[in-house]
């Protein structure tokens, strides 16, 4: 079992100059973690100087850089934005390659209001279809989230409900887009349905995100382990598939780096019994 961290937790640290990059990713290594993770926000810019120092900074390190997350809006109702949209996630694909990422995880899109579902669904697919040629060549694999929200979107994502979020999984079987399940966003669509939506997605399934929430049918951040999330029963189900990607802990419980450190040692322990 693999596993990585993206902890939104110290993002606000990391974005104001408190810690490096360079700083989350030893932490990352000293307390056990066979690699690290990053949102693309937390990046200052692409110049070749800066970003060779990053490459530099994680080399030195010793500890790879597993996934970077980004969210590109593609149910949005202005076809214009769509296209900036997709140019944005082009310079993010080009961008998780420079600094020597392995997947790239994606959005369908915000639930807009004036956004129907068969159109979200067909722009999404389409955008996201469009995408995979692109990351192919510069070697990044794509990974399409079952998502929620993030800080920098105003509405919850068009593909939280999970109907939805399979239906745009099924048009991308045949392209080479993988799928980062999120384990606590079928509960914050308001459903108990988790396992049985991992399954009928499991075969495309590369990363997993090991993130927790308190409340059904809410997005609602706790420490990993002390929320709703049944974590013994995903891994009873990872370890009876013997999965062998990436367990990428979404960690968001704002308890600083010792919590990071106890969301480690729980998923570590609850992987070990299932």
């Amino acid at each position: 079992m693999k596993m990585s961290c993206l902890s939104v937790s110290l993002f606000p640290a990391i974005m104001n100059g408190e810690l490096t990059i360079k700083e989350y990713a030893a932490f990352c290594k000293s307390i056990g973690l066979d690699a690290f993770d990053i949102g693309l926000i937390l990046l200052k810019n692409h110049t070749p100087k800066y970003i060779d120092q990053v490459k530099k900074d994680i080399a030195d390190i010793g500890i790879p850089l597993v996934m970077v997350t980004t969210y590109p809006d593609f149910t949005h109702p202005d076809e214009l934005q769509r296209d900036r949209e997709f140019d944005f996630l082009v310079h993010d694909i080009a961008l998780a390659s420079a600094i020597g990422a392995k997947f790239l995880r994606v959005t369908a899109g915000q639930a807009h209001p004036q956004t129907n579902e068969e159109d979200g669904i067909k722009w999404a697919v389409s955008y996201l279809r469009k995408a995979a040629p692109l990351a192919e060549k510069y070697n990044i694999v794509l990974v399409y989230e079952d998502h929620s929200k993030p800080g920098a979107w105003e509405y919850m994502d068009f593909s939280n409900p999970p109907h939805i979020f399979l239906e745009i999984a099924s048009q991308l079987k045949d392209t080479s887009i993988r799928i980062n399940f999120d384990t606590a966003n079928i509960i914050v669509a308001g459903e108990n349905t988790t396992l049985e939506v991992l399954d009928k997605v499991y075969d495309q399934v590369s990363t997993i995100h090991v993130a927790e929430t308190a409340t059904l049918g809410k997005m609602d951040p706790v420490p990993i382990g002390t929320g709703l999330v049944p974590f013994s029963e995903i891994f009873q189900y990872l370890k009876s598939k013997n999965f062998d990607g990436w367990l990428c802990l979404e960690e968001w419980g704002n308890k600083g780096k010792e919590g990071v450190k106890d969301a480690v040692a729980f998923v570590k322990e609850t992987w070990e019994k299932a």
